[in-house]
């Protein structure tokens, strides 16, 4: 539905997006995620046609829109502030897009009905937008975007002025939302769990390129470099040397202490020395020494302990200088719980641990 090929784009001396292809499948959720300045809302803008590539294309289900103006292409933009006109009710807010394109009237007022349902907003039609909730503002902006039936719905922070727990029922209205109409979605967003609950891809944006892109499971699980395994969650990240190879599995030195095995599929025949992850909640502890096999274990004092409710974060410390931090349920009173100042024995599974990509950052 949506294609860039090699599209840049240049501020004067400053690359904003930097040789970016993408495709964006017809009905999906995809989330561009990044950090501030990273060049995603850019890449949402091209789409939309608020600003021209510096060089590339853009593609618009199969049509090249690259040069077209934004009335042009079949997409409607939901901005982070709403945008609503602020002497209008929320009924005319919503048709104004149908009166531009001289829609009958009839007809105008049974789409932006149907529209203004959709967003659970019936009963608020003669409402002026100082009179809702962000909210119900943030609904209203959904609702003059869908209410014109674009193939793309492009939609840049739109939740970021929301309080926690509206921003959380708004994340599941958007997705009921996106599943019912069956309209392609690109999102904007520097909030990761937001793009994880949301999304059917990701795409990580940094420093106007893509690091990653794959469903949400994929990337999360299976990082591809240090910065999508850092700003996706939280990851450990060891530097490690390659001491020998066995089948499917290699052996790696960290701190010139620790052995673990890994698995070596992502491994490169000639690597000496690899980056690898683990993510705090893959790391199992114990308070008694593993039996039988124990290659990939290894003792550490607990240096801190922060409880979060149902998990608590440690902070842990290997006899060899190494730390690493944990995820572990909360037990409460139980025997059990691990506490500051506790020495445990730490395990490493080799299918939790993940190979990165080297010089990328």
């Amino acid at each position: 539905m949506v294609e860039l090929r090699q599209v840049t784009k240049r501020f004067g001396a400053f690359t904003a997006v930097d040789d970016v292809s993408l495709e964006v499948r017809a009905g999906e959720f995809l989330t561009l995620l990044g950090p501030s300045g990273c060049g995603k809302t850019t890449i949402l803008r091209m789409i939309s046609g608020f600003e021209q590539p510096t060089s590339g294309a853009v593609l618009l289900d199969g049509k090249d829109v690259t040069h077209l103006p934004p009335y042009r292409r079949d997409t409607n933009q939901v901005f982070q502030s709403y945008a609503l006109f602020p002497h209008l009710n929320v009924l005319d807010n919503v048709c104004f897009g149908l009166r531009m394109k001289q829609v009958p009237r009839d007809e105008m007022r049974r789409r932006a009905s149907a529209a203004i349902e959709l967003v659970s907003l019936r009963g608020f039609e003669s409402r002026k937008p100082h009179q809702l909730s962000g909210g119900q503002r943030q609904r209203v902006a959904l609702a003059r975007a869908i209410v014109n039936e674009p193939k793309v719905l492009l939609l840049d922070e739109p939740l970021s002025a929301l309080d926690a727990k509206l921003r959380r029922g708004m994340q599941i209205e958007l997705k009921r939302l996106q599943k019912q109409l069956g309209i392609t979605f690109v999102f904007v967003t520097h909030d990761q769990e937001e793009a994880l609950t949301m999304s059917d891809r990701i795409a990580v944006i940094n420093h106007g390129r893509i690091e990653q892109i794959g469903e949400v499971t994929e990337v999360y699980h299976r990082p591809r470099t240090a910065f999508v395994a850092n700003f996706i969650g939280e990851a450990n990240l060891f530097d490690a040397k390659v001491v020998g190879r066995e089948g499917s599995t290699a052996r790696v030195l960290m701190s010139g202490k620790h052995e673990l095995l890994i698995a070596a599929a992502d491994l490169p025949a000639d690597a000496t020395e690899v980056t690898i992850s683990v993510r705090p909640e893959k790391v199992v502890l114990a308070q008694r020494r593993p039996g039988g096999d124990i290659r990939n274990c290894f003792e550490a004092v607990v240096l801190e302990e922060l409880f979060t409710g149902a998990t608590d974060r440690l902070l842990l410390r290997t006899d060899a200088g190494l730390e690493l931090t944990a995820v572990a349920a909360n037990e409460g009173a139980s025997q059990e719980a691990i506490h500051r100042g506790d020495r445990v024995w730490v395990e490493l599974h080799p299918q939790d641990i993940v190979i990165l990509r080297q010089g990328e950052t």
